[in-house]
C-alpha cells in the first residue's frame, strides 16, 4: 500500500491537524498554562489553554518570513510538543541549506534531550513521541538536504 503525501497548498493544514492530532493524546503533566504568556512551543499537557498556545506558537513559526525560531534554543519540552519539529517538516522546502542542516542535527539531538537530565514531568510516552517525530523530522530533513545537494555538515 503506498501512501502520498499531501502536497502545495493542503500540506501545511495536514500538518496542523497531523501535530494536533499528536499533542491531544500527550498525557497530561503540569507546567505553566497561563492565557497571558506569549505562544510557548513548550506547553505539553492538553488543557484548552496548552492547546491554544501550541496552535498559536506554531502559527507564528510559520508566519516570521526571517524564520528567527530556527536558531532559537530548544529544551526537552519543546521536542515533547513536536511544534518546533512539525515547523521544520512544513518548511523544509522553505529553509536554506544552513537551516535545514540545523534543523537535521536538532533533530538527531531531541532523543538525547527527551532522555536527559533536563526532562523532568515528561511521561515515558511523551519521550517516546518525541523520539519518534525526530526520527521522522531527520529523515525528510535528510532526504531534503540530498535532493537539493547540499555542501553542508548536518
Amino acid at each position: 500500500m503506498t501512501v502520498r503525501r499531501p502536497t502545495g497548498r493542503f500540506l501545511i493544514p495536514v500538518s496542523v491537524t497531523a501535530l494536533a492530532t499528536v499533542l491531544a493524546s500527550c498525557a497530561a503533566i503540569n507546567l505553566e498554562t497561563a492565557a497571558t504568556e506569549p505562544p510557548r512551543a513548550d506547553c505539553v499537557d492538553d488543557s484548552p489553554a496548552c492547546v491554544a498556545r501550541r496552535g498559536a506558537a506554531l502559527k507564528e513559526m510559520l508566519a516570521d518570513p526571517k524564520r528567527r525560531w530556527v536558531r532559537d534554543q530548544a529544551n526537552a519540552h519543546s521536542y515533547a510538543a513536536g511544534v518546533r519539529l512539525f515547523a521544520f517538516r512544513s518548511r523544509k522546502r522553505d529553509l536554506t541549506c544552513e537551516e535545514l542542516a540545523h534543523g537535521k542535527r536538532e533533530a538527531d539531538g531531541a532523543p538525547a534531550a527527551l532522555n536527559g537530565p533536563h526532562s523532568g514531568g515528561l511521561s515515558p510516552a511523551q519521550k517516546s513521541r518525541g523520539t519518534m517525530l525526530a526520527a521522522e523530522v531527520s529523515k525528510e530533513l535528510a532526504s531534503e538536504i540530498r535532493r537539493r545537494g547540499c555542501r553542508v555538515r548536518a
